[in-house]
């Protein structure tokens, strides 16, 4: 037994130690994987925030160049029709909460905007709103004449807080082929462009009843451009600046400040009687820790107009966090934070989610011009679980439970075979016991009728029927055998006839009457009137003399040694009922005593013996002949055996 267990426990490691191996790795695998798609619902956030920014700067660039006046002048129109203005599209409030307004700083500095309408008049309720863009105008002059007003480049290369990356397969391949976005320094226009307007759209945007003169001096312009250059963006690429102050001769040069001179087509209206205007890509400038100011500049006739809106910071963080995050299925177990830096200094920002600088994952993106001062944080603290690690949870799971059984099958199993091979080696020696005995009083019986201890032919008689009843019993000792060894490779065949129970109940009271005479037992038979049925006359007659013999053997004890033979009918079944009043079965013995060889392990059978087959045989040929057998306590002394037939 001892080596059975250690070959279940060698067996055991062998079997789990690659198995947890296995369960490791895809563990982890599974880990990187939901990294791998947690940052990509993330890349996947961030690209719609920067998709809704570059749909802010598409719509801005588009836009028609006067529509900062009150009155517009449609483009297309012949010329002939420029009397017929109609109001600006910006003439309305913003629809976005996050816009204060939309305004025109004009090369003097001075201040309009399509809210007012001719002569300086506006809506009462726009009053406020002008009032806020005037004082925005103002406090952009006041940037453009002390050059205080900056605009950071780009955050540096963000450093994120991730171990180094491992190629794991499929999070990869996943990633790479669905990442369409590549890194870019503009969200809109990168040159500057040319657009054609008409005399009376120029006009419209300058602010007078008439068309602008054509030439106007090279030093005016000059003068504007040396201005200009407080408002440039640090080169993306290259990381350089326009230099203010590096001049030529006294005077800007141009293409060093990153301006080309400006053409003969920017400064004269062409023989079409259009202009054509220069268009400078959009830019930032912090107004105050709450406001920024977004523009293009417009080149007419040498002349520099600044049109744009007012983005109030807070409200435009709201927005952006409520618009697209909070939507978001990863807003349940994430945390967003949008930030707003100027000069390396944080003016704004604004948490969502569970934000936490001590998460284990941290994803930031920076943001392309003119919204290079948006910054946004993503973390998670516990990385949700894929569907992938539950069901391995759950395959383990029934692995686990399988390998159990299975473990637990082959000791059962291995204990089942070696109980009984020792039954087997028990079975053996109480044969050879059982064999002994028999013999022991035939050959004595013998020897006192051949030394003529007999006197008379009575005591002949008497030691002639015992020598006959030990024969039978020997008989009987070896056909057990022989049946046992016959059901086991299958090889006994039934004869089943329809018949009376009576018969084999009188046959079986002759060939015990001796055995029973001589222990000094009575066998008291009690048959009910039952109809014929079917069973194999040898086998029934073997079947209720071994139970007469259990009965006899563990009987020897009781008071009063009476076995009883009942029969009855209940339904489509014959009942038959061997009883005895000995001391009864154990009760952890009950269901055992009809397996092969076993014997009841008490003082008892060390005493009388048994081959442990009896009543095996009898299970065996019962189930043979389609019934059943049980065994239990009386309420009383001793036990019943009940066989069950079917009519």
């Amino acid at each position: 037994m001892k080596r059975l267990k250690l070959l279940i426990v060698i067996f055991s490691l062998a079997l789990c130690i690659p198995l947890a191996y296995f369960v490791v790795r895809t563990y982890r695998g599974l880990e990187q994987e939901e990294v791998a798609t947690l940052r990509f619902f993330a890349d996947t956030l961030f690209d719609k925030m920067e998709g809704a920014l570059a749909e802010i700067v598409k719509n801005e660039e588009g836009r028609a160049i006067d529509e900062f006046n009150y009155e517009i002048s449609p483009s297309g129109l012949p010329e002939a029709d420029a009397g017929k203005p109609q109001p600006s599209p910006l003439s309305r409030p913003p629809r976005e909460n996050y816009v204060l307004g939309y305004f025109q700083n004009n090369p003097d500095g001075s201040f309009q905007t399509p809210l007012m309408a001719g002569a300086g008049k506006a809506a009462p309720d726009h009053v406020d709103r002008i009032e806020a863009l005037k004082g925005a105008n103002e406090t952009f002059n006041r940037k453009r004449v002390t050059g205080t007003d900056r605009i950071l480049p780009r955050p540096a290369d963000i450093v994120t807080k991730e171990e180094t990356k491992q190629k794991i397969g499929f999070a990869d391949k996943y990633i790479d082929s669905s990442r369409t976005r590549r890194s870019r320094s503009y969200l809109g226009q990168t040159e500057k462009r040319l657009e054609k307007i008409t005399i009376s759209q120029a006009a419209n945007i300058a602010g007078q009843e008439k068309a602008p003169p054509k030439r106007a001096s090279y030093a005016v312009a000059q003068s504007e451009y040396d201005r200009e250059d407080q408002y440039a963006v640090k080169d993306q690429a290259t990381g350089s600046a326009w230099n203010p102050k590096k001049r030529i001769s006294g005077k800007m040069n141009l293409e060093e400040a990153g301006e080309s001179a400006p053409s003969a087509a920017a400064v004269d209206a062409d023989e079409t009687g259009s202009y054509q205007v220069e268009v400078a890509p959009l830019q930032a400038v912090f107004l105050n820790d709450a406001q920024i100011f977004i523009f293009r500049r417009i080149m007419i006739n040498r002349q520099i107009y600044r049109q744009g809106f007012v983005l109030k910071i807070n409200a435009f963080l709201e927005h952006l966090a409520k618009t697209y995050f909070h939507t978001q299925p990863m807003a349940r177990f994430s945390g967003l934070r949008l930030s707003v830096l100027d000069q390396g200094r944080e003016a704004d920002a604004v948490e969502a989610g569970p934000y936490s600088t001590k998460s284990d994952f941290i994803l930031n993106r920076g943001f392309p011009s003119p919204f290079n001062f948006l910054k946004a944080s993503l973390t998670c603290s516990q990385i949700p679980r894929s569907a992938g690690r539950r069901t391995l949870n759950i395959m383990l799971m029934v692995l686990a439970v399988i390998v159990l059984i299975g473990l637990f099958a082959i000791y059962q199993s291995a204990r089942a075979i070696e109980d009984l091979s020792e039954r087997r080696s028990q079975f053996v020696s109480s044969v050879t016991h059982e064999l002994k005995t028999p013999l022991t009083n035939i050959r004595m019986y013998i020897e006192m009728l051949e030394q003529g201890i007999a006197k008379s032919p009575e005591r002949e008689q008497e030691y002639f029927r015992i020598l006959d009843s030990e024969g039978g019993r020997l008989s009987r000792l070896i056909n057990n055998v022989l049946e046992m060894s016959k059901l086991e490779r299958k090889q006994r065949q039934l004869n089943l006839q329809t018949g009376s129970l009576a018969g084999v109940v009188a046959e079986v009271e002759a060939v015990m009457a001796e055995k029973l005479k001589q222990d000094g037992f009575s066998l008291i038979v009690q048959l009910d009137d039952i109809p014929p049925f079917k069973y194999d006359r040898e086998v029934m007659i073997q079947v209720l003399i071994n139970l007469i013999e259990n009965s006899m053997k563990f009987g020897q004890s009781a008071s009063e040694r009476e076995i009883h033979i009942r029969t009855r009918l209940e339904g489509s079944h014959v009942k038959i009922m061997v009883s005895d009043t000995g001391p009864g079965i154990p009760r952890q013995a009950l269901k055992k005593i009809f397996n092969d060889f076993y014997r009841v392990e008490n003082s008892l059978t060390r005493t009388t013996g048994g081959t442990g087959i009896g009543l095996a045989l009898v299970k065996k040929f019962v189930q043979l002949m389609g019934g059943t057998v049980t065994a239990a306590n009386n309420s009383g002394a001793g036990c019943t055996i009940t066989i069950s037939l079917p009519l």
